[in-house]
């Protein structure tokens, strides 16, 4: 059986060692040969591709079940060479470095605050990237251990290979090493999720550039720092004096994506000078008025926007530094500059491309390579199925991931029907002010509803602990996106200000089971915490008059 299988397993190679499918070896009965005892590879009830949040979750939860299952997983380094462990975008390269790096910022606004509240904190303040780093890094690292440790302990089998399919029910995989593994299962999920998109159209930007794939995982800081955080007099003076020269700026960050945003935003905060390009519109798909007052919030502290902009090319220095050319989409003008690090954020490629799903029959959307898959989870193969980032459709979220997979894995072995509920879904943008939503923008409800039936409630706000410390609220904002008719019901909620994540998880709750507008308004306020301006939002848009709340 073993020589058999590595006649199989050697038939997949080209000359000279390189990986490549070889389908018309495997013709005529490949599912019976792979999954007879002439193959002797390994067989499973579940066999997981990809893991992250949703694969992991998936094959986790069938485990549970008493399933014999497999998880697949294999990082391919990024570019700059970058790799990291199991466990996924979220884990690594997302969600937990993410918020501790922008936990990171946040600390250094409040010790800004900390003299108006009586502490005596010496100037100048300094951050230290290495150490915030290592410190990150460590935790990530547990995290990847402790994944490894779950799936030990519920009998889950990891395998570190990078797998592709040869037919219905079968994947082979290759470590590191070279070594082949051909696996089979009844049940097959994908769940590869996706990496950063590179624009390989722009000269030099694969070779240069970073993507969220690094930026967690750099030792030394990737630009300069400006005498502590938030030194908003220092960084105006320093971008007009930039700007009658030549413009110098220290980190760049193309896009206006969340996750260009909120990378700009901890880099801001944590005192390095940094700068976002961006072509059109920031947080596409998100709520565009409260989307401007997140950017107009990032640029009175600090984070400068060349707006309507495209890189055009980018060149190292002989100094090492990085000159980048832009276009101006209005006027058509060029523009140069010199950076330390140019960071891409302009969107995500899911990984389906390697796994050889053409061949087996699993269609994809050509326009996006994403999977196509129905209500159930399933593609266009009945026992593959596909959950997470990498399927059509879906929000890429790693909570709405974990609860598909979990879900999808009770209905194959636990005698449960229930599907995902994509509706609904609250998230958060960690930018420096954070941005917390759950239903529909404003935007979605007018193209749904029609301008005629929706009735939208606003307001401004202060939070308490910015009284004090006299920072500026002027971009701490509220809106409950209604239908007019009674009894109102809530369509969407949209909060920015500090801990926008928990104000908004609280409310999704109401929003979910059905709120309406007059059931918030007799919610019960905690007081003195920003989620209480929620239900006091008295003021419609159609009135006309002035937003502001002045809290008690």
């Amino acid at each position: 059986m073993a020589a058999m299988a590595a006649a199989m397993a050697a038939a997949l190679r080209g000359p000279g060692r390189r990986f490549r499918w070889r389908t018309q070896a495997l013709a005529g009965g490949v599912r019976g040969a792979a999954r007879g005892v002439a193959a002797g590879q390994q067989n499973y009830d579940l066999l997981v591709i990809g893991g992250g949040s949703g694969g992991l979750a998936c094959a986790k939860e069938a485990a549970q079940l008493g399933r014999k299952v497999a998880v697949v997983d294999y990082v391919e380094p990024s570019p700059q060479g970058t790799k990291w462990g199991l466990g996924g975008t979220c884990v690594n390269v997302g969600c937990i470095p993410k918020k501790l790096m922008h936990q990171a910022a946040l600390l250094g606004g409040m010790i800004q605050d900390a003299h108006h509240y009586g502490w005596e904190v010496a100037q100048p303040i300094r951050h230290d990237w290495r150490k915030m780093a290592e410190a990150v890094q460590n935790h990530v690292k547990s995290l990847n251990w402790g994944h490894r440790v779950q799936l030990q302990d519920r009998k889950v089998k990891y395998f570190n290979i990078k797998a592709s399919f040869i037919n219905e029910h079968t994947v082979c995989g290759i470590a590191k090493s070279g070594k082949e593994t051909l696996l089979s299962a009844d049940h097959i999920v994908i769940a590869t999720g996706g990496r950063p998109r590179y624009p390989t159209h722009i000269e030099g930007a694969l070779e240069y550039g970073i993507t969220s794939d690094d930026i967690f995982w750099l030792k030394e800081s990737p630009g300069k720092t400006l005498y502590g955080p938030q030194s908003v007099i220092f960084l105006s003076i320093y971008w007009l004096y930039l700007k009658l020269r030549v413009c110098s700026i220290s980190m760049l960050v193309v896009g206006a994506s969340y996750v260009a945003l909120e990378c700009a935003g901890f880099l801001t905060g944590i005192g390095l000078d940094t700068t976002v390009m961006m072509r059109s519109i920031p947080l596409r798909g998100f709520d565009q008025q409260m989307s401007s007052l997140v950017m107009e919030h990032m640029e009175s502290h600090g984070t400068q926007f060349l707006k309507g902009c495209i890189p055009t090319c980018i060149k190292r220095l002989p100094d090492g530094q990085l000159q980048v050319t832009w276009e101006d989409r209005t006027s058509g003008k060029k523009d140069t500059g010199i950076f330390d690090t140019v960071l891409w954020a302009i969107g995500r490629i899911p990984e389906t491309r390697n796994l050889n799903l053409k061949e087996v029959g699993v269609n994809i959307n050509p326009e996006n390579q994403k999977i196509i898959v129905d209500a159930q989870d399933v593609t266009s193969v009945p026992h593959i199925y596909a959950i997470g980032d990498v399927a059509e459709g879906r929000p890429e979220l790693t909570p709405t991931a974990i609860m598909a997979g979990k879900l999808l894995a009770q209905r194959l072995f636990g005698q449960s029907s229930d599907l995902m509920d994509y509706n609904n879904v609250p998230t958060t943008v960690f930018t420096p002010l954070e941005y917390g939503c759950v239903g529909l923008s404003e935007e979605e409800a007018v193209a749904r509803h029609g301008q005629e039936h929706i009735e939208v409630y606003h307001a401004y706000y202060k939070p308490l602990e910015f009284t004090v410390a006299e920072r500026d609220a002027s971009q701490c904002y509220i809106k409950l996106v209604c239908l007019k008719e009674p009894p109102q019901l809530v369509l969407g909620l949209h909060f920015l200000g500090p801990n926008a994540g928990e104000v908004t998880q609280g409310f999704a709750l109401g929003i979910k089971c059905g709120a309406s507008y007059a059931q918030v308004m007799r919610t019960v306020g905690i007081h003195p915490t920003c989620s209480e301006e929620v239900v006091k939002l008295r003021i419609s848009k159609r009135s006309g008059l002035d937003p502001t709340v002045t809290g008690c």
